[in-house]
């Protein structure tokens, strides 16, 4: 137990308290400044902001680009679309030959198979699009 604490309620002292205040004043363009810094480092607290700053000490900036997070939204309920038709082929395939006869089954496969080649031709530019978004991505982010 230290010598500081002699009661038994209440908080323990620190070792090291931070005791020495010091005042900044901003005019407004210095303050608009000074928050969008503080916005984009991420940190919860000015005072934690300001004292890392002053000392050199590295802080991260967090960049969020809305579009990429909406871009990767759509294309992951499109890819769960995507798994949903792909589950369902088979079923349509088995309805076709129970339902119709031969000729006409035929008739709606070639149909299908014309309809799933567009799908996957889609699907190809989905991944190529994909990939270009990632090589600015990182490019932006060097």
């Amino acid at each position: 137990m230290t010598e500081k604490r002699k009661k038994k309620w209440g908080r323990n002292p620190k070792n090291d308290p931070a005791v020495f205040r010091y005042t900044v004043r901003f005019n407004e363009e210095e303050h608009n400044r000074f928050l969008s810094m503080f916005e984009k480092s991420g940190v919860t607290a000015k005072a934690v902001f300001i004292k890392a700053h002053f000392f050199g000490q590295p802080f991260k900036v967090l960049v969020v680009d809305k579009t990429f997070v909406e871009y990767y939204t759509k294309l992951s309920d499109f890819h769960a679309q995507y798994r949903a038709v792909g589950t369902n082929y088979n079923q349509v395939v088995k309805e076709l030959k129970s339902r119709f006869s031969e000729k006409k089954a035929m008739a709606l496969l070639y149909k299908l198979e014309k309809c799933t080649l567009e799908l996957v031709s889609l699907s190809r530019q989905i991944v190529q699009l994909s990939q270009s978004l990632e090589e600015k991505w990182s490019q932006k982010s060097r």
